[in-house]
């Protein structure tokens, strides 16, 4: 563990091992989860330069990283390929890796908090042969929630599954939550907030070509997943589609916008959805809010260019997506940019100040095309910010560059700026 300081900040890091990085699989944000903690350990996962999938945990008092190479492997050449872990209430490890338009991976640690991973296993066996972006969620009671696209893109579907941690048995809640149609689908972002609410906002893409992303939606559901409502309490005829979905942002399409962002929802059940997308010749990060039953959206607007997202496959851009956080008022937008060298960087603001934005930066080195992924759990409950950091590369269309492996770590915020 060494601390440093940087742009005013304190940070701890942790180096855990070494990763692949020849493109950024590790560090894609739709990873959820690349790090995670009850009360006393936390564990990450990544793969190595040998593509195999490796656990990693520690006790939150002392910092010592136990590092373990699992007997599993995925293909690290494809970027969607991420590997996604969670705790249930008992304290075994959920892990699943290795989609995109595959067959379902998933196996639990043999023993609570342990590393070694049980046989691969099936959850409900219905629609588990077309599996891409796998995403678990935190339930209350020690459930957990396990999101997943079925289908491809443009024609995919969204599946929930819910883990009852009493019965430990999974259940199929929706085998198609949000309906394309067979001539769209939905790329998604999620969180739960303290009373057990799941939020869900998503873009709508038309094809395989990132340019047909547009609008945000939003649904959220007051009983595990069960029933979703609107905003105003009336609740969706399931499954939702474009025409009856509430949009909390229209957006047309070719306006650079990205897909699979970050959420969250402060205190009052306030949700705060993160994207970025362009106008008037510059990609700015926005924030989209519900206020007094009413959306409005917030424009960062510190960002001074632009540049084409279209295409398919896994992009080179020069920003990353942005995760998101709220904590006393103060909103956080967690990110990447070339403009910044490529550091890590924090943005804030209060809104209710109507003060400008301010940013810190985080490193002082470059982490090529990283993209955010942090310790929910830790943060939901303590406030803490320990973020998963490795340099990686990424060229377009699932090309791979020559780099070596680099160093996986934790970075900890002391302390958060605030207005």
């Amino acid at each position: 563990m060494s601390l440093y300081s940087c742009s005013g900040l304190k940070i701890d890091t942790s180096d855990i091992g070494p990763g692949w990085a020849k493109n950024s699989v590790n560090t894609v944000i739709f990873r959820k989860n690349a790090v995670t903690s009850n009360n006393k350990y936390q564990f990450t996962s990544y793969y190595d330069n040998d593509s195999n999938l490796v656990l990693a945990k520690r006790n939150l008092s002392d910092n010592t990283w136990q590092v373990h190479k699992t007997r599993y492997t995925g293909n690290s050449r494809d970027a969607h390929n991420a590997i996604s872990i969670v705790l249930d209430g008992e304290g075994y490890l959920h892990v699943s890796w290795d989609h995109h338009n595959t067959g379902l991976r998933y196996a639990i640690s043999r023993t609570p908090f342990g590393l070694e991973l049980g046989d691969e296993l099936k959850m409900t066996e219905k629609q588990e042969k077309k599996v891409s972006y796998p995403q678990f969620y935190n339930l209350q009671g020690g459930d957990i929630l396990f999101m997943y696209r079925s289908g491809q893109s443009g024609r995919g579907s969204l599946v929930l599954n819910r883990f009852n941690n009493n019965t430990r048995e999974w259940v199929q809640l929706h085998k198609n939550l949000i309906d394309g149609e067979d001539r769209r689908n939905a790329y998604w972002q999620a969180a739960v907030d303290k009373d057990g609410h799941i939020h869900l906002s998503w873009v709508w893409r038309e094809s395989w070509d990132v340019a047909t992303n547009h609008d945000l939606a939003y649904a959220v559901s007051k009983d595990k997943g069960q029933t979703w409502e609107r905003s105003d309490g009336r609740e969706y005829e399931l499954p939702i589609t474009a025409t009856t979905a509430e949009y909390a942002w229209k957006i047309p399409q070719n306006s650079n916008l990205i897909n699979q962002t970050s959420m969250t929802v402060d205190n009052q059940g306030t949700p705060y959805i993160a994207s970025y997308w362009s106008d008037k010749g510059k990609t700015q990060y926005r924030v989209i809010y519900l206020k007094e039953g009413k959306w409005k959206m917030e424009n960062t607007a510190f960002r001074k260019t632009s540049f084409d997202l279209s295409g398919g496959g896994t992009k080179k851009i020069p920003i990353s997506r942005p995760e998101i956080m709220v904590n006393s008022g103060n909103i956080y937008l967690l990110f990447r940019d070339a403009e910044r060298n490529n550091r890590i960087s924090l943005a804030h603001k209060n809104i209710s100040k109507g003060k400008n934005w301010k940013i810190n930066d985080i490193t002082s080195y470059s982490v090529g095309k990283w993209e955010p992924n942090y310790d929910h759990q830790l943060f939901d409950f303590e406030k803490e910010l320990h973020i998963f950091v490795q340099e990686v590369s990424q060229m377009d269309s699932e090309g791979l560059s020559e780099q070596k492996p680099t160093t996986v770590k934790i970075l900890e915020v002391k302390s958060l700026p605030k207005q």
